[in-house]
């Protein structure tokens, strides 16, 4: 190698990183725009009125039935929704969790973990079950009882998890995280007119993110919808709670511009952790890695294949963060390998969804995890030593779902 060609290898290490910065562009925008629409939101207190009343409500007493309910709420959003689509839902996390006298943490847990898992192990997951068993040839959405069983273990396992442990070791940050904690005692919380008419307006326009984003997974609009479109829908949602608050444009965009500026460190992880895939791709490193990976199965036990499937799709998917992606990769591959073996193919799809899926809870490739953290106020480091050790117990669980799936010929 001449020298000069060692010169621009070594530079173009440095180059990956505003590439992966463009890369990411999408999510480092939603970031910014979700950042200012709770911001402005914020301003107007309806999303704490609205907190402060449930927990008014309910009792303070129960704060484990608020981390439970609130757990199972994220999760469902997380089967039905999708991922990403959840981004604008992060914050009210934070404030049902500041309203129990809790930091940011079981917050973080509550939305990231509940959203993580609900679209993890969805039966009706378009990106990963839906393309799958499309390349199986597979009936839609099939074997959705099992799968739905899996979810609901994970959840309720989850909601232990983070008040057993999260919460047990939590204390409210007494400095506190501005507007996600609450101005006043619980007792003196209550719903305006006001108030109402904006959680409609926040409430509508996540219902239209959420149907939307069906109808396009199951091809029916005849257009995409994904990040750019739900960062529209923030933005209009933003302008009509302006309206309703009767805030002047010169406000409106002060607000903006100020919630922006308090994720912009999240937002810009987000783009340094693309650089990585940049630098993957350009080396030509990913399908290396697939390959030696699954040369890796040749020594496995027939009984813990979908078992070993499972923790190398996970692999793979720190280099391929796209569930559809993944499954286009990887699903040629082992659909006959499945039939070879003797293994039905919707075990080989459940072994693909578990190890794709619930790495996006962990990995630094995935734009919507870092997203959701940056909403989320935790740092990567933080949330790993947060989360961890409850993914080692939803693996367990998966793994034991998916030797009882073999077991039973599913």
């Amino acid at each position: 190698m001449t020298v000069s060609k060692a010169i621009n290898k070594v530079f173009d290490v440095f180059v990956a990183i505003p590439k992966g910065l463009i890369n990411a562009s999408q999510y480092l925008f939603i970031v910014f725009i979700a950042g200012g629409l709770f911001h402005v939101m914020s301003k107007s207190r309806a999303l704490e009125n609205c907190v402060g009343t449930a927990v008014k409500t309910i009792g303070m007493e129960r704060k484990n039935l608020l981390i439970w309910l609130s757990t199972y709420m994220y999760g469902i959003f997380g089967v039905t929704v999708g991922f990403e689509n959840n981004i604008a839902l992060v914050p009210i996390a934070l404030l049902i969790s500041n309203a129990l006298g809790f930091s940011n943490r079981v917050g973080g847990c509550i939305a990231v973990g509940g959203i993580g898992v609900g679209f993890a192990l969805s039966p009706i997951n378009p990106y990963t079950v839906g393309v799958s068993q499309g390349i199986a040839e597979l009936p839609l959405f099939s074997g959705a009882l099992l799968r739905s069983v899996l979810v609901f273990s994970s959840l309720t396992l989850l909601a232990f998890y983070i008040t057993a442990v999260v919460a047990k070791k939590d204390s409210k940050d007494p400095d506190g995280e501005g507007e996600n904690v609450l101005s006043k005692d619980i007792d003196d919380y209550s719903m305006s007119k006001r108030d109402i008419s904006i959680i409609t307006v926040f409430g509508l326009g996540i219902l239209a993110i959420a149907v939307c984003s069906y109808l396009a997974g199951i091809k029916v609009l005849g257009r995409s919808w994904y990040i750019k479109e739900i960062s529209a829908v923030f933005l209009i949602i933003a302008i009509l709670v302006g309206i309703i608050c009767r805030m002047n444009p010169n406000e409106f965009v002060k607000y903006m511009m100020e919630g922006a500026s308090k994720v912009t460190a999240g937002a810009l992880i987000i783009g340094l952790a693309a650089s990585i895939k940049v630098v993957l791709q350009d080396g030509d490193v990913i399908y290396t890695i697939v390959h030696g990976l699954n040369q890796v199965l040749d020594f496995v036990p027939n009984q813990l294949l979908a078992v070993a499937i499972s923790i190398i799709q996970g692999v793979i998917n720190v280099f391929i963060p796209s569930g559809s992606g993944q499954a286009l990769v990887t699903m040629p591959i082992l659909i006959p390998l499945a039939d070879l073996l003797n293994m039905s193919r919707q075990l080989m799809i459940l072994a693909f969804q578990v190890g794709d899926g619930l790495t996006n809870i962990i990995i630094p490739t995935s734009g919507g995890t870092l997203a959701m953290l940056a909403m989320a106020r935790l740092s990567y480091s933080e949330w790993l030593k947060i989360i961890c050790p409850f993914m080692v117990l939803v693996y367990l669980l998966s793994w034991a779902f998916i030797l009882f799936a073999g077991y039973t010929g599913w």
